[in-house]
């Protein structure tokens, strides 16, 4: 794909420089004038402009009272929150606990009516069970130095996942086929999560899709990411999952889900390479 998952989260932040920009322009101020009323630096000015520095409530009060525009702080300040809340760090949104991140989505995903899932790496989440959660979530505790609450966070995704057996809502997802080879938790736990992929790839509301390693590919694999309905894309990185929510930028991955999903085999074969990864347990 031809652009970064953080275009979004940038171009959120730009149009609030950019207001604010507007408004000092209004108000017939140079930088420096603004500046000088908000009670900071030029270069601050430059910084908040240029969307290099997003400002906090109080830098947007302050040059809004600079402007004689009191009444669009509010506006605002909301809208900075939103452009803040696209690139969410993993370190922020677990300060709190892997437990409380995971019922974090619940909102979502109840307002959800069609979720299509891409994986290059791992068992999707919303298919994982118990154990193979435990030991994805264990990883990610320990590679973000946070405190251990795998064992609640494994528990509170286990409860989420119930969602798929909720009648009205479709689940499309595609894995490749390198995903059924990852062995996460021991040897019981991943012969568990494989025989229910045979279980839950069945139920008439999924459809699981494995990619093969052998396929002919139209499309190189992509990064893990979720779309929610034809409105928000998650994308999930190392350091911080991305939201997306540019028209143009969710058709493109809406593009490239059907393009991925049209190289995967589904039903007897998708069983069958499901089988032979079982099979390579023993």
């Amino acid at each position: 794909m031809a652009s970064s998952p953080s275009t979004s989260a940038q171009a959120a932040r730009e149009r609030v420089a950019r207001r604010l920009r507007d408004l000092r322009a209004d108000a017939g101020l140079t930088g420096t004038e603004l500046a000088k009323r908000c009670g900071w630096t030029h270069p601050k000015t430059s910084r908040l402009e240029n969307a290099r520095t997003a400002p906090t409530p109080d830098d947007i009060r302050r040059w809004c009272h600079a402007c004689g525009a009191e009444g669009q702080a509010v506006d605002i300040i909301a809208q900075s929150r939103d452009a803040e809340s696209a690139y969410m760090e993993w370190r922020r949104q677990v300060r709190a606990g892997l437990k409380r991140l995971q019922n974090s989505y619940i909102e979502l995903f109840q307002a959800t009516r069609l979720f299509r899932i891409y994986s290059p790496t791992l068992i999707p989440g919303l298919l994982q069970t118990e154990g193979y959660a435990r030991a994805v979530l264990s990883g990610v505790a320990e590679l973000l130095e946070i405190p251990h609450d795998a064992d609640q966070a494994a528990a509170a995704r286990a409860q989420r996942n119930q969602i798929i057996h909720q009648p009205g809502r479709r689940f499309v997802m595609v894995v490749e086929e390198g995903v059924l080879y990852h062995h996460l938790g021991d040897a019981d736990a991943m012969a568990a999560q494989l025989g229910y992929l045979l279980t839950a790839g069945a139920l008439p509301s999924v459809s699981l899709g494995i990619i093969p390693k052998s396929v002919r590919r139209t499309l190189w694999p992509q990064e893990l990411f979720h779309v929610y309905d034809d409105e928000l894309v998650s994308v999930e990185l190392m350091t911080a999952r991305v939201r997306v929510t540019q028209p143009s930028e969710v058709q493109m991955y809406l593009r490239a889900f059907e393009q991925l999903r049209g190289m995967a085999v589904y039903g007897a074969d998708a069983r069958t390479l499901v089988l032979r990864a079982i099979e390579a347990l023993r």
